[in-house]
């Protein structure tokens, strides 16, 4: 957390979705994720759309009264991750982050960037255009922005210096309280109920989870990021 605080990156994750219903303007987010983390933790859900939240809330409760699951994606939104983080060809920083977030229990897609909506795209939508960000003071140089952020931070698995969006799916809980088939060990057709109880919906328990794996492959890649200067 101190590394990452020293080098200005600021990590922040919210629920977006829950079953069909999601958060339909995403740039707000990203402007200050310090206002968006309290905006997420106003609600049980974690979303910072209150409106939504309520509607989460309420498909939530509906769900599990029926004694059933529902699945929900979760983003993650890093700022201030310096460029030139990453490897082209092993040690990919969107790779190591699909690895991770990959990781945690539940979760069946990672996405990042515009994710799987760039096989609907053309390039000519999809690349993100440069431009120059004049300086804010005397002696900063003229940074290099994009007019979009479709590569989510990650350009040939480098960061790029744009902010780093993630997103992960996470599956309805398999344990619920529904009756469902299944086989005994002899392969006999049964019935089971699953007892107990158990979340109808885990994507706002995985928020904080998806936060601390991108923190932790961000840790990684800046340490190995500085160490390889030193030595050369």
């Amino acid at each position: 957390k101190k590394i990452l605080h020293a080098a200005g990156v600021e990590i922040a994750g919210y629920v977006k979705q829950v079953g069909e219903l999601k958060i339909q303007n995403a740039k707000l987010k990203i402007q200050n994720l310090k206002l968006l983390r309290k905006q997420v933790e106003k609600n049980i859900v974690r979303c910072p759309d209150q409106k939504v939240a309520k509607d989460m809330t309420a498909l939530i409760e509906q769900v599990r009264r029926a004694g059933d699951s529902v699945g929900g994606v979760v983003e993650v939104i890093a700022t201030g991750v310096p460029p030139g983080l990453g490897e082209p060809v092993f040690g990919k920083l969107s790779g190591e982050l699909m690895g991770a977030l990959g990781s945690i229990p539940a979760v069946k897609g990672v996405e990042i960037g515009s994710g799987f909506a760039a096989a609907r795209m053309y390039g000519s939508l999809h690349n993100d255009a440069l431009q120059s960000q004049k300086a804010k003071g005397k002696g900063q140089k003229i940074g290099i922005r994009t007019t979009t952020n479709n590569a989510g931070g990650i350009l040939g698995g480098i960061s790029n210096g744009m902010p780093l969006v993630a997103r992960i799916a996470i599956k309805p809980a398999s344990s619920i309280h529904k009756e469902q088939h299944t086989v005994d060990k002899k392969g006999k057709a049964r019935k089971i109920r699953v007892e107990g109880r158990h979340d109808p919906c885990l994507a706002p328990r995985a928020v904080p989870v998806a936060e601390a794996m991108v923190a932790l492959t961000l840790v990684d890649a800046h340490l190995r990021h500085n160490v390889k200067e030193l030595t050369v």
